[in-house]
C-alpha cells in the first residue's frame, strides 16, 4: 500500500497582532524523519521530498495534509518547509 508521512516543524509560539509566529527549525523535521525511519519496521522508503506550502499552521487550515490551502495577494502569508516521506507498507 502506498503511504506518506509528513514531518512538519512544530509551531512554538503562535503569531499575533504585529508578532510573527515562531517555529522549530527544518533540522527538527529531518531529525524526526530519521528517528521514525530507524524505529519503523516493515516499510520501504520510495521517495523523500521537501514540500513548501503557505499557512499550514493557520487556524483556518488543516495542516500539511489539507488539499485546499489558501493564500491571497493582499494578506500576509507564511510559507513553511517540511519533509514528506513516500513509502510502501508491507
Amino acid at each position: 500500500m502506498l503511504c506518506y508521512k509528513d514531518f512538519v516543524p512544530r509551531e512554538i509560539a503562535a503569531s499575533g497582532f504585529l508578532k510573527a509566529g515562531e517555529y522549530e527549525s527544518f533540522d527538527h523535521a529531518v531529525e524526526a524523519a530519521n528517528q521514525w525511519l530507524a524505529e519503523t519496521k516493515g516499510v520501504r522508503l520510495l521517495k523523500l521530498e521537501t514540500v513548501v506550502l503557505p499557512n499550514i499552521h493557520s487556524r483556518y487550515e488543516e495542516g500539511s495534509g489539507d488539499a485546499a490551502i489558501r493564500t491571497s495577494g493582499d494578506s500576509p502569508s507564511q510559507w513553511h518547509q517540511f519533509l514528506r516521506l513516500w513509502y510502501q507498507d508491507s
